[in-house]
């Protein structure tokens, strides 16, 4: 097998058009990356047709500027790997179908990638030295999955969440207490300037016996004391409520995190999806582990958030072991990250 592996990578999940170029699953050449924050904004969110209209209007410059920054030929690329699951059906399909038509064109394999796989191995791009297995929490706004990372592309799900995925309960309190969208990394910066000690929120721990999460309790708790709040006409803090709240998630994320690795004994834990880029959730995740005496890693913040260089960077290893897609290749909106 050839030295240096390149793979170009697609992702399209949600409202970031990105491409990456990656050597040897590890070492990227190209992160490029072009959001729709700001269109979505003055919705409140993200609209999936109008994402999607986005994407097609973005993917080929994006592919082209990944390939131009690499310095990197057609006839250099190994393979396409592209996101075709979990995320918004029209915009996942734009990205499949691109790299399936690209993959025909030039004669490359093709490669499909789980979106959460993808932000697992963000750690391996971060930290060049990590190997599996490790304990790896996952938090973004549509997941919250605490995987035991067996080997490479080998998983074992020891929980994930009932109803709201973290993220997701970031941007529903964001939107309460007026912050806008997007909701998490709002209330990341307000909660700075908060007392997260002011209001005694829930710690949803559902049992003892599982490491699943639950977050509607927490956020309707949250909407409640608002609600009554203003039925007294009582001022609302919203720095308060936006520490008090972000404690009470990374209180139990945090706390589920060690018990899956001394459940595993496992000395090493990552961080990844949306959520990890949380500067509270980085803070307390190392402090936990330093106290049991753990290693701990993390991707950079621009790692954390939708990027193609973390599926090239999954992609790699799916190459090694020639699992290569065909052009029956469709979007899953709904795909879950399985036991591997």
């Amino acid at each position: 097998m050839k030295d240096k592996i390149l793979i170009l990578a697609i992702e399209s999940s949600c409202d970031e058009t990105a491409a990456a170029v990656v050597e040897n699953g590890r070492n990227v050449l190209s992160n490029i990356i072009s959001s729709q924050i700001e269109i979505h904004k003055e919705f409140g969110g993200v609209v999936p047709e109008v994402a999607s209209r986005k994407h097609i209007e973005n993917i080929n410059d994006v592919v082209e500027e990944a390939l131009a920054e690499a310095n990197a030929s057609v006839e250099e690329i190994d393979a396409i790997a592209v996101t075709y699951g979990p995320g918004l059906v029209g915009a996942l399909l734009v990205g499949v179908n691109f790299a399936k038509g690209l993959s025909y064109a030039w004669s490359k394999p093709l490669i499909a990638v789980n979106h959460i796989e993808g932000h697992i191995n963000a750690n391996f791009i971060e930290d060049r030295e990590l190997e599996p297995p490790f304990i790896c929490m996952v938090a973004s706004g549509g997941h919250t999955h605490l995987v035991y990372v067996k080997d490479y592309g080998k998983y074992e799900i020891l929980g994930k969440t009932r109803d709201d995925a973290a993220g997701e309960a970031f941007d529903k309190i964001a939107r309460a207490i007026g912050l806008g969208y997007p909701g998490g990394p709002l209330i990341d910066k307000v909660a700075k300037t908060g007392n997260r000690n002011a209001i005694k929120f829930p710690r949803v721990v559902i049992d003892d016996e599982t490491l699943d999460f639950s977050f509607s309790g927490l956020k309707s708790a949250v909407l409640n004391y608002i609600h009554n709040s203003n039925q007294k006409n009582e001022e609302v803090n919203m720095e308060d409520v936006a520490a008090s709240f972000q404690e009470a998630v990374v209180e139990v994320l945090a706390m589920k995190t060690i018990k899956a690795a001394k459940l595993k004994s496992c000395g090493t834990i990552a961080l990844a999806g949306g959520v990890a880029s949380n500067s509270r959730l980085r803070e307390a995740l190392q402090e936990e582990c330093m106290k049991h005496n753990y290693k701990f890693t993390k991707p950079s913040p621009v790692l954390c958030t939708d990027n193609a260089a973390m599926i090239g960077c999954a992609a790699y290893y799916k190459y090694l072991n020639k699992q290569f897609a065909d052009a029956s290749l469709n979007a899953l909106p709904n795909l879950e990250l399985a036991d591997l």
